[in-house]
Parts: structure tokens; C-alpha cells; sequence
């Protein structure tokens, strides 16, 4: 049987073709190339208060079944995460959180940083990415004709140096570790 992953997005509509290869790459990193990874589609979440309800609300009686749960909001709302896992895993389900600083589209920037007109540094204090740098950067090196815009091309482009990903990232390095710790754990 495969290792079933249920990834929770704030919003699945543009997060998911970054979430998607992301996790993918990471569990095939951690001896699990072949784990079911399901992007949360059903509810649409929208917004990190919209997801903390789900997780908290019917998403355990229709997703128990998932031998883990990964909840990955943008780090700008985020708060409080360790509770809510601390939560959950008293009511038998198993959430590790990861709030992506500042918003979840600095992972797929992260490997395109020569072409950011910015310092990392500053495009990871960014008060508003989304708009001010994404969007720009999007538009330039993405496919606004292909599903996500481009987003899945170019995480999977970000993810040729995984390694790199996670010394720019380290929000991301340190759930791969808790990832380890997890599995070392018999899931």
C-alpha cells in the first residue's frame, strides 16, 4: 500500500502546481517516490481562515484516511500551527504545518533568482509578492495559456536544485526534517 499524503492549501487554485511537484519531490527525497500526494480540492479552501476551519471541521471524517496531513500556507497569516497540530494529532490525525515565507510562490522563485529584480533578502520580507513580484515574473517567464499560468514548469525548474531550494528556504528544510522524523517512525 502506498504512503498517502493530503496536502492543504489555502487556496488549491494556483498553489496546487507548485504544492503538487514540491512534496512529490520531497517524499521521492525521503526514500517515498512512490507516495499518493493529493492537493485538497474538494472543499475549495479560500484563505488561511477558510483551511484552519476545514482542518478543524469535516475534513477529518473525509480525509482520516490519509496516513498524513500537510498544511502549507503563505507565513503571512500564519499563526499558532504547533497547536493546531498538537490538535489534531489528539483527535488521531497526523498535520505537519509549514507557513512558506512570505507566501507560497517564493518556493517556485527561489530557483529563478537571477532573473528577480530584487535580492532574496528582500524578496523574502516582501510585503506583497503576490503582486509586486510574482505576478511580474509570471508573466514574463510563465505561460499564461497552460493550466497554472506556468507554475508547474517552472517549480519543477526550481526543483533541479532541490538542495539549493532548501538553504534559500529554510522553512522548507526544516519540514523536510520533521518529514524525516516521521518516517523513521514506520509510516
Amino acid at each position: 500500500m502506498s504512503f498517502r499524503v493530503l496536502v492543504i492549501p489555502e487556496d488549491p487554485t494556483y498553489n496546487g502546481y507548485i504544492l503538487q511537484p514540491l512534496v512529490e519531490r520531497m517524499l521521492a527525497e525521503l526514500g517515498k517516490p512512490n507516495a499518493r500526494v493529493v492537493i485538497l480540492t474538494n472543499p475549495k479552501l479560500n484563505g488561511y481562515t477558510h483551511a484552519v476551519s476545514a482542518i478543524r471541521g469535516d475534513l477529518i471524517d473525509r480525509y482520516q484516511h490519509f496516513d498524513l496531513w500537510l498544511f502549507l500556507p503563505d507565513g503571512d497569516r500564519a499563526g499558532n500551527l504547533q497547536a493546531l497540530e498538537s490538535e489534531l494529532l489528539e483527535r488521531g490525525i497526523r498535520l505537519l504545518c509549514c507557513a512558506a515565507q512570505p507566501e507560497v510562490e517564493a518556493w517556485l522563485l527561489a530557483g529563478h533568482r537571477d532573473e528577480l529584480p530584487l535580492p532574496w533578502t528582500q524578496v523574502r520580507r516582501h510585503p506583497r509578492l503576490k503582486e509586486g513580484v510574482f505576478e511580474p515574473f509570471l508573466r514574463q517567464f510563465g505561460d499564461l495559456r497552460s493550466p497554472g499560468a506556468g507554475r508547474e514548469r517552472l517549480t519543477c525548474q526550481t526543483l533541479a536544485n532541490y538542495r539549493g531550494l532548501l538553504s534559500v528556504c529554510p522553512e522548507l528544510a526544516d519540514l523536510e526534517d520533521r518529514l524525516r522524523a516521521f518516517l523513521a517512525q514506520g509510516a
